[in-house]
């Protein structure tokens, strides 16, 4: 197997001597990880688009730090992260197009940075080849360009697995500790129990296995996920009630955390369906999830020739990691999304394509011209399925957003105008796409109580969204009704300091 993907770290440090063409190794790896990250952005572009408006989570990370809405609710389990990485644009533009932008370009830049953290550790094809299977899934591709944690926390715990191994192999390799920490920074930064799953077994093996203890990368790994996590942490005692209380009303919101097996939610939820809460209906078409159940059979394959060739450790820890990272949003959450296994396809995407790579090359270094060719064909049938999935998924998402537009502004036909108040079904939302404040009294973003809504309904424009057959709270149920596409809006009178007029 020395002959592709199980070079030794040395011999991968050799081949950085300068080429007969006079390019370096690094210099011909970087340019292949270039070229895969450069795709990724440019892909971004054309099939998602800078058209599309912002999703329902997005609403809430962007009003954060936002030119044009209120800040929406921040419910227990969100962290600020992601609000703070498009602050760049949202602090003072509200444009969705120059947000799409920049968060392509970042999540393209950003790979590209992650796939070289690994430079050593697997040759730069099988990092290639790896990043191209990570950044053609559907939903990499749909959640690159968007306001949302999850795509960065698989860029941290990429990153960071790389430089372990790394900094593992090579005690002077400096760069790699410090990488270590700024990558454990980024996952704890955008979501800080997500990043402790994923890297579980980095601090097993640093804590339990007297081999791989390393004072340096056992400080470089904690102090990450602490400075990642300590604004959140601190928020936990500054406005929940402490961090206990923040982790079980998290747990709470997302239904309670325990034992759920939610596999079959997360099949049904790759359809396109970007939340799967409650996840009942049809299973997806097998041509579209064929992938899913085909990638833990090539993971098992991957660490039996690692186990083979004698260097398990640089397929195995990625293989443990994206397993822990996967473990919560397979067996101890109620519903599904598939951006919550980000992580895990990140993770798994190296040791897969050095696998694949490594099962279409002879032991000289040829191509099998079959196994290529039954590759080929497979991987084909694979993007194709990626491809039609995403373009549902856009057109869905789009059309979603797109009511939600129309929604605001016939809120302000109606003299719901900023500062204004929304309440009510798919109150959040629309609320930011108005330019309102958001409230509910219940569920979870409950965040006041209909006396509040009502002292608020005298002083500013108040507006109640609900369903033809839903029943209105009893603060609403004498507003003046309005019907606008299957919503039931209710305007709040006028009262004697605000409201429509």
């Amino acid at each position: 197997m020395a002959h592709s993907s199980h070079t030794t770290l040395a011999d991968v440090r050799r081949l950085a001597a300068p080429s007969v063409a006079g390019l370096s190794w690094r210099d011909r790896g970087q340019g292949l990880l270039g070229l895969v990250a450069g795709a990724f952005t440019l892909a971004q572009l054309a099939l998602v688009g800078t058209g599309l408006g912002l999703g329902w989570d997005e609403t809430v990370y962007v009003s954060q730090i936002s030119t044009h809405a209120p800040a929406s609710y921040f419910s227990a389990p969100r962290a600020r992260g992601i609000s703070l990485l498009v602050a760049p644009v949202t602090s003072w533009s509200s444009s969705t197009g120059l947000l799409r932008a920049y968060l392509a370009v970042l999540s393209g830049a950003a790979l590209f940075l992650a796939l070289r953290a690994w430079r050593g550790v697997f040759p730069a094809r099988v990092l290639a080849v790896g990043g191209a299977l990570f950044a053609s899934l559907w939903v990499t591709l749909f959640y690159g360009p968007q306001a949302m944690p999850n795509y960065w926390v698989a860029i941290g715990a990429l990153a960071g697995t790389g430089c372990f191994l790394r900094a593992h192999a090579d005690s002077t390799d400096r760069a790699a500790v410090w990488g270590l920490a700024a990558s454990a920074a980024l996952m704890a930064w955008m979501r800080p129990t997500d990043a402790a799953w994923a890297s579980a077994p980095l601090l097993v093996l640093l804590l339990l296995v007297r081999r791989w203890r390393r004072l340096p990368l056992l400080l470089a790994l904690v102090g990450g996920l602490a400075a990642g996590a300590a604004e959140w942490i601190i928020e936990a005692y500054a406005g929940y009630g402490g961090l206990l209380q923040r982790l079980s009303d998290g747990s709470r919101i997302q239904g309670g955390l325990g034992w759920n097996v939610a596999v079959v939610d997360q099949v049904r939820s790759l359809g396109g369906r970007t939340l799967c809460r409650p996840c009942t209906g049809t299973l997806p078409n097998p041509a579209l999830t064929a992938w899913w159940f085909v990638l833990p059979v090539l993971a098992v394959l991957a660490a039996a020739v690692a186990l083979r060739a004698g260097q398990p450790a640089r397929t195995l820890l990625p293989l443990a990691c994206a397993v822990t990272a996967a473990f919560p949003y397979l067996f101890m959450i109620g519903y599904a999304a598939p951006r919550f296994l980000l992580p895990a396809y990140a993770l798994l995407a190296v040791p897969v394509a050095d696998v694949l790579l490594d099962v279409v090359t002879a032991p000289d270094g040829r191509w099998r011209p079959i196994t290529a060719t039954l590759l080929a064909i497979g991987l084909a049938g694979h993007l194709a399925a990626q491809y039609a999935v995403l373009r549902h998924t856009v057109d869905r998402s789009a059309a979603d957003r797109r009511a939600w537009s129309r929604t605001a502004a016939e809120l302000h036909r109606l003299g719901v105008r900023p500062p204004c108040l929304l309440t009510g079904d798919e109150a959040l939302p629309i609320a930011f796409y108005a330019g309102c404040s958001s409230a509910a009294t219940s569920g979870s973003n409950a965040n006041t109580t209909a006396a509040g809504i009502v002292r608020t309904a005298r002083l500013k424009p108040t507006a109640y969204l609900g369903t033809p057959t839903g029943r209105p709270p009893s603060y609403a149920r004498d507003w003046p009704v309005h019907s606008f596409e299957g919503i039931r809006i209710r305007v709040a009178p006028a009262g004697p300091g605000g409201g429509p007029g």
